[in-house]
């Protein structure tokens, strides 16, 4: 996987679960791919709401004592990757603010398209933001006189106001709101636990809480927990909904053991690799994945195409996901550490390796020289999904085409600038219908076509990151 891709937050949400920190904690650590720059928890015992929150891996920001010391029966935990505002600890979610409608805990995944423009309409009204996060413009628009006194202020706000990518949990001291925007972009699921219900980005996080997975937060749906039980409601018309998962989730963003409309990722992932052989066969002595996201399609190719599946590179899991770090040349220095070439496997081979994406192509370049240089006679690189030639503006951090190495190349150029023999791409048709359902995906990555429209310019949103802030450990009321 090519270092440069990266990818906004994974939330959990608990509501009437005995040690909530725990439950969340478990999700969370589930969820750690989604993000790696700061975690946080809070938790409310029905009048006072406790947060810890911190930069680095949750197990650095958490330890026994702190779980220990967050008490109360509901919570929304998060995991973060920054794409809107600064990786500073004040942009460390969940945010925690209280206003004249009490306390409010909110963890969001995803963008808002417009969250300059809405931060602009909220500062003219007199709101003073405490961070340079997107996440924060929604509970200023809660707070507004027009909105602050409504009994459906979070579902007004979302169908009057924000546009873009949103999964959603909103915690207060009585109950546990999960939303998710019209176009479903991010995951959010549903589970029950210990008689009470957790909602976590993927269902991964369920199976480490000991959560039965129910069903997915449908698109432009707002989930209410609260002590009469689960309440759901369309926060737009149904007419308005119009489903576009990003399909990196099942690319490379979700787990492989996570289930994502109704199908397993990792077979999904494996139907990728088989539709590739189809299309573009190598004539290889042996199928490399580049791990760990390459390792289903390499699967799958491998049994599509007759030829022998091997370990020929290995990951060292105690370096981080580069694509997560925000730093570009910590990103370089930890693609050199990550991965080591199993010689014997490669020597004097011609040698297909297959990935899930090509972004930059830094981490690939290097790898392809690793393998020559451990006596690869032949390397064929093969791509589980199309070339990406557009920017992202629904949480996926490739804001520019100038970053995208098949934004400008031909696919004969990036085989010179990478010096691979073939380089061959999954097509669009192929990975639709490789994809579950019948369609209804989000790939304006490949194609440019946007679902929703971009409203802010992306220099807009990096704007954002000149705000300072202040914020406390701890915050509590009644």
């Amino acid at each position: 996987m090519d270092q440069s891709l990266r990818e906004a937050c994974g939330i959990v949400g608990v509501y009437n679960v005995p040690n909530a920190a725990e439950a969340i904690y478990l999700g969370l650590h589930a969820l750690q791919h989604r993000g790696q720059e700061s975690a946080g928890i809070v938790v409310c015992n029905g009048h006072t709401m406790h947060s810890r929150k911190g930069m680095g891996l949750l197990s650095r920001v958490f330890g026994p004592q702190d779980l220990a010391h967050l008490r109360g029966h509901t919570g929304v935990g998060h995991v973060r990757y920054s794409t809107t505002g600064a990786s500073k600890p004040q942009n460390t979610q969940p945010l925690v603010l209280d206003y004249s409608a009490g306390l409010v805990a909110v963890a969001h995944n995803g963008n808002l398209i417009n969250a300059r423009a809405l931060r602009r309409e909220c500062e003219a009204r007199g709101s003073i933001f405490q961070t340079s996060t997107d996440s924060e413009v929604i509970v200023h628009l809660m707070a507004q006189p027009d909105h602050a006194d409504r009994p459906d202020s979070l579902a007004h706000c979302l169908r009057r106001h924000v546009r873009g990518a949103y999964a959603l949990l909103v915690q207060r001291t009585d109950r546990i709101v999960a939303a998710r925007d019209p176009q479903g972009f991010r995951p959010l699921s549903l589970g029950r636990l210990e008689g009470g219900y957790m909602v976590a980005s993927e269902t991964c996080a369920f199976d480490q809480a000991g959560a039965e997975f129910l069903r997915e937060v449908e698109p432009g749906e707002l989930v209410t927990v609260d002590e009469t039980g689960l309440h759901s409601e369309r926060f737009v018309p149904e007419r308005e909904v119009r489903p576009a998962m990003c399909i990196f989730e099942f690319i490379y963003f979700a787990r492989p053991d996570s289930v994502l409309l109704g199908e397993s990722v990792h077979t999904v992932r494996k139907r990728l690799g088989v539709q590739l052989a189809r299309e573009h066969p190598a004539d290889a002595d042996v199928v490399v994945a580049v791990p760990d996201s390459g390792n289903s399609a390499a699967i799958g190719y491998a049994q599509e195409s007759g030829l022998p599946y091997d370990r020929g590179l290995i990951r060292n899991h105690y370096v981080g996901r580069t694509f997560l770090n925000p730093v570009p040349g910590e990103r370089s220095r930890q693609a050199r550490l990550k991965h080591n070439v199993v010689q014997d496997v490669v020597r004097g081979k011609r040698v297909v390796l297959v990935d899930d994406s090509l972004i930059r192509g830094t981490t690939l370049q290097s790898l392809v020289q690793f393998v020559r240089a451990a006596g690869a006679t032949q390397v064929h690189l093969r791509i589980s999904c199309p070339p990406n030639r557009y920017a992202c503006y629904y949480g996926i951090d490739f804001p520019t085409r100038e970053e995208l190495i098949a934004a400008h190349r031909s696919r004969e150029e990036i085989e010179a600038l990478l010096s691979l023999d073939s380089l061959r791409y999954l097509s669009l048709e192929g990975l639709q219908a490789a994809a579950p359902g019948a369609g209804g995906f989000c790939t304006a990555c490949f194609g440019g076509d946007y679902p929703v429209p971009p409203a802010d310019l992306m220099e807009d949103k990096h704007r954002l990151e000149a705000h300072g802030a202040v914020t406390e450990e701890t915050v509590a009321g009644t």
